[in-house]
């Protein structure tokens, strides 16, 4: 791997992530002076061509992202002075490759973290309505000055001890799996999203509440104040509507054509009516218990997650 003058490491969760770990390394190379992938034992070739590549790879059980990438964080042997979050289907595109390089070794020791914006590409077509750009979140942080969040779903990266900057190129959310996949993997985020809801509701364990705008992205802690205290609070199929007709329609994304439609129905509206419809089963078996150990013990049963 091609080294820099940039003290910088990049971190990378995987698990089975053939299609897209050489995209995402090859991107990177110009950049990061370490690489480190936290696999939880893919059985596919993604061990192989990530340690081709140069990078070091960790092997852990999977939990959760959170916990996951904490690991990562506690256990790889990181030395660089900045720390990048990158998820294996994401590219670092050239234009912001170069912005790194340009501005990160000049920022001042005021300065702890970097927040990136993020693109969302679908059937190859960037999807610039409906809310989804840019979103804007914190990828880089100095070492030592960040941590993850501790939830099961919508986690951000929490920074302290200084502030934050934005860089102007955007990163690109591009995943090359089918529609088979999407739907499959959102499956699994609207059960883990639920869990959050309902631990919510009845305190199931301790709540991670650090999320806060001086400790991450504005954007990122305004839209869970909006979801905690107002969207969670409106019956799921009044919301979800609402929630995909105010994105597609006043915020326009009927724009983004037929490839908008389809991710903005899909990740809008399915997506959310399934976490709604998630909570609803799971609280119809929690709510007639009496403690928050036995709902605790029972929702594990139900979603067959370590909680």
């Amino acid at each position: 791997m091609v080294r820099s003058v940039i003290n910088l490491a990049v971190v990378i969760l995987t698990h089975n992530e053939e299609r897209h770990i050489g995209r995402a390394l090859d991107a990177i190379s110009p950049l990061a002076a370490e690489v480190f992938v936290i696999d939880s034992f893919s059985t596919d070739k993604t061990v192989e061509i990530a340690r081709e590549k140069g990078a070091t790879v960790l092997t852990n059980a999977w939990t959760n992202y959170s916990r996951q990438f904490q690991w990562g964080l506690d256990n790889a042997p990181i030395t660089a002075d900045w720390i990048m979050r990158l998820d294996a289907d994401e590219i670092i595109e050239p234009d912001l490759v170069r912005e790194i390089r340009e501005k990160l070794p000049a920022l001042g020791p005021e300065v702890v973290a970097v927040n990136l914006k993020r693109k969302h590409i679908v059937f190859d077509r960037w999807i610039r309505h409906g809310g989804r750009y840019p979103l804007i979140l914190t990828r880089i942080w100095r070492r030592g000055n960040g941590r993850i969040e501790d939830r099961w779903m919508d986690e951000h990266m929490i920074v302290w001890g200084g502030r934050t900057v934005l860089f102007q190129a955007p990163f690109a959310d591009h995943n090359l799996n089918d529609f088979g996949f999407f739907t499959d993997k959102h499956n699994k985020y609207a059960t883990r999203e639920a869990v959050d809801v309902l631990n919510q509701r009845y305190g199931l364990f301790p709540e991670d509440d650090r999320l806060k705008s001086d400790r991450s992205s504005f954007q990122a802690s305004a839209k869970r104040v909006v979801k905690q205290r107002i969207y969670n609070q409106i019956p799921f199929p009044i919301s979800t509507l609402g929630y995909f007709l105010y994105r597609y329609i006043l915020q326009l994304g009927f724009l983004d054509g037929r490839e908008g439609l389809i991710y903005h129905f899909l990740q809008g509206y399915w997506y959310r009516f399934l976490v709604g419809v998630k909570v609803a089963e799971f609280d119809r078996v929690l709510k007639g218990m009496g403690t928050s150990e036995e709902r605790r013990a029972e929702l594990a049963k139900l979603t067959n997650l370590k909680l």
